[in-house]
């Protein structure tokens, strides 16, 4: 029994020995030096769509806007065209009919936007 201790005991170690002096799968990839020390802020447009179904846009932290839901694609195409690594917060009313909130989905989609639907904690 005693030989059988030692033999898994051996075993064991050997395959821990073994498996910390193989390393197949790791890429040696050196990574530039930064100069700025902060990261920057990624600047948000905002789509509001109030109990009513009234749209509202606003970009960053400035105050919302009320706008026609026709000119929504094209705010959020103008939008885009400035920045296209702003992504925008759809900010939907929990009573408005989902259809709405589906062609907001819709036009981000489209003009291959990033999309975050905003939700009360």
């Amino acid at each position: 029994m005693s030989s059988m201790t030692d033999l898994i005991f051996l075993l064991l170690l050997f395959f821990v020995m073994a498996s910390t002096m193989s390393s197949p799968n790791d890429i040696k990839i050196r990574l530039p030096q930064a100069r700025a020390k902060t990261a920057t802020k990624q600047v948000v447009a905002k789509v509001f769509i109030d109990e009513l179904g009234n749209y509202s846009v606003a970009l960053g932290k400035e105050k919302p806007v009320a706008i026609l839901d026709e000119d929504l694609e094209a705010y959020l195409s103008s939008v885009q065209q400035q920045d296209s690594t702003m992504y925008v917060a759809l900010h939907a009313d929990e009573d408005i009919a989902y259809r709405e909130v589906v062609r907001v989905l819709d036009i981000a989609n489209e003009h291959k936007m990033k999309l975050v639907i905003a939700t009360k904690r």
